[in-house]
């Protein structure tokens, strides 16, 4: 398996996500700098978490028009998979591949806690293949991770089954219908507010993330 980790100025979370990705799943892993092209034909993309550009006039909006954002759309135009991690998510919107926005957490506050998440429906490709009553455990941590869109979007997201994951048990952000994670319609591009790469740890127990890395991986 070939993975292309996209690492902008600002990104925190990249050398996390390309470490699980060798260690769990012997996956050969690119780094590819903001400022730079790819041609290789990867069989996933991953736009990581942190704080692209400082977040400076909105979170993911200056990474949308980072040169590399270019290769990035040739290769969903060949089929390619692409997932986003908390500011990867808020990038994926801002650059129009997921429709709504990451807006400000609802009580104004930085949230940093471990959330349950559960499927939205058994007709999404991804995450429809939980049972109906897991409860998966995965940590959040953001300022800007409130998902909002109109009624119609979230209308439509619901219809096609493309609501990712739903927060459970609590929503950490005042998402609308507790949203904490989409996809396009085709399932190729999925983003989500929460870290699995921060729940893969054996020694802890903590390793619900594998359950979704497996899930995007496999999709």
């Amino acid at each position: 398996m070939k993975v292309a980790v996209v690492t902008f100025p600002g990104s925190n979370c990249d050398n996390d996500i390309v470490s699980v990705l060798k260690n769990f799943y012997s996956a050969q892993v690119d780094k590819i700098w903001h400022k730079d092209q790819f041609s290789v034909k990867y069989d996933l993309v991953i736009l990581p978490g942190g704080f692209s550009y400082g977040d400076y006039l909105r979170s993911g909006a200056m990474a949308a028009f980072s040169p590399v954002m270019q290769s990035v759309k040739e290769h969903v135009g060949r089929g390619g998979k692409l997932f986003g991690i908390c500011n990867g998510f808020q990038i994926l919107a801002e650059a129009g591949y997921l429709p709504g926005a990451l807006i400000r957490n609802r009580n104004l506050k930085y949230v940093c806690k471990t959330v349950g998440l559960k499927k939205a429906s058994d007709s999404n490709r991804i995450s429809g293949k939980l049972s109906d009553d897991r409860i998966l455990r995965v940590p959040v941590a953001h300022g800007d991770g409130c998902y909002f869109a109109s009624s119609e979007v979230r209308k439509q997201l619901k219809e096609e089954g493309r609501i990712l994951f739903l927060y459970s048990g609590g929503n950490p952000n005042g998402s609308l219908d507790d949203i904490a994670g989409i996809c396009s319609s085709d399932f190729k591009v999925a983003g989500m507010m929460p870290h699995p790469e921060r729940a893969m740890n054996e020694v802890t127990g903590e390793m619900d993330g594998k359950v979704v890395l497996d899930l995007i991986l496999g999709a």
